[in-house]
């Protein structure tokens, strides 16, 4: 079997793009990982796409193929909520490893907060992930059920409230060093508390904003002259789909499916250099950080508090992620697979990690910690 390597990358600002749709944002990254890859169109002969709530449209890659001037020998558009564009990478990664297709394009976009009906339309939209019977009638919201979440975890795991402020803190940190995300202004732990509740135990700065943005990976058999960056593992857990199906609150999977991504790299958690991991709210992010191995239950804001993911540590999110960087939608996971790729080149600018790490674990989830894929990057030194 051979190779999978992320050979290019693309990644525009998140925040507001007046008067660009869902296909306009894709053509932008899409472009910029061609050109990333010095890879042509014509080289390109798989894509993989996800969906837009913004453009629902039942043959998404097809209608992007047309758009942006390809004629690919496969297309194929995945739908697995927030793990989407970390499930459409592992997708991408087994038809290159296979050997069937050569240069496999993923690429996602939304203008999620500039559509018609803009931000409300997308909150109403995402919460139909709930029950059709058991929860959307009674008005839940992704965010409700979140706090849902959000409540058991504090109940039950002894953190605080000022905790998950301090992991709002950090990310507004990365993100102010970041071109391009869509809430940059630094935030005091203080004042993330004072932010107005969204969902109780919630605030607004618990929250990831809603953005207009889009992503693009190149998957390739052969790695890229930027840095060879080898998808070295690959894992998925589906336990559950809606809150009221939960049964088993330790970890909802995530770690299933890291530990399937770990060992198919054949490494363990303490090789990883440097972590992205999906942070739609301060609790989801608090969750995975522990149910992926890399904290005790409980103490994710407190690791966060005390620097143990500063550079000296184990650096996280270091694009901002979906708190500070911003969430359209399938891109939003994506970026921290871009920034993970840009970091492991060397290629982070001021953000760049003292020692630039070997290996990094990317982990998106989807719906309500209900879809967990994990991937394992590796800066493979001898591939060039």
């Amino acid at each position: 079997m051979g190779a999978a390597y992320i050979s290019g990358v693309g990644l525009t600002a998140f925040g507001r793009h007046e008067g660009l749709d869902s296909l306009d944002l894709m053509t932008r990254a899409a472009g910029q990982a061609l050109d990333d890859a010095s890879v042509k169109r014509a080289d390109v002969d798989g894509l993989v796409t996800g969906y837009s709530t913004a453009m629902p449209h039942l043959m998404m890659a097809t209608r992007f193929c047309e758009h942006f001037g390809l004629d690919p020998a496969y297309a194929v558009s995945l739908q697995l909520g927030g793990a989407t564009g970390a499930g459409m990478v592992m997708h991408a990664k087994l038809l290159v490893e296979a050997g069937r297709y050569r240069n496999v394009l993923v690429v996602a976009g939304e203008n999620r907060l500039t559509n018609e009906g803009g931000r409300d339309q997308a909150i109403k939209t995402l919460a139909q992930v709930g029950h059709a019977d058991h929860e959307v009638p009674f008005g839940a919201t992704v965010p409700g059920y979140y706090a849902l979440l959000a409540s058991h975890y504090l109940a039950h795991s002894g953190a605080t409230r000022e905790e998950l402020a301090h992991i709002a803190a950090y990310m507004r940190r990365h993100g102010g060093m970041t071109e391009g995300a869509h809430v940059p202004d630094p935030i005091t732990v203080e004042e993330a508390m004072d932010t107005r509740v969204i969902a109780d135990p919630l605030r607004l700065a618990d929250c990831c904003p809603i953005s207009d943005g889009a992503a693009a990976l190149l998957i390739s058999a052969k790695p890229s002259a930027q840095g060879a960056v080898r998808l070295a593992g690959a894992g998925q857990a589906h336990r559950h789909q809606h809150v009221t199906a939960i049964k088993d609150w330790s970890g909802f999977g995530a770690r299933e499916a890291a530990d399937r991504a770990f060992a198919e790299a054949k490494i363990t958690r303490p090789d990883v250099g440097i972590l992205g991991i999906y942070d739609s709210f301060t609790v989801t992010f608090a969750i995975l950080l522990e149910a992926c191995g890399f904290a005790a239950p409980g103490t994710a804001g407190r690791q966060i508090a005390e620097g143990a993911h500063d550079d000296d540590g184990l650096p996280i999110n270091t694009h901002g992620g979906l708190l500070s960087y911003g969430h359209c939608g399938v891109a939003g996971g994506m970026a921290h697979l871009v920034e993970t790729t840009r970091q492991l080149q060397g290629r982070a600018g001021d953000r760049q990690v003292r020692n630039a790490p070997e290996v990094g674990y990317v982990h998106a989830d989807g719906g309500v910690l209900s879809a967990h894929v994990g991937l394992v990057l590796r800066a493979d030194q001898g591939a060039r």
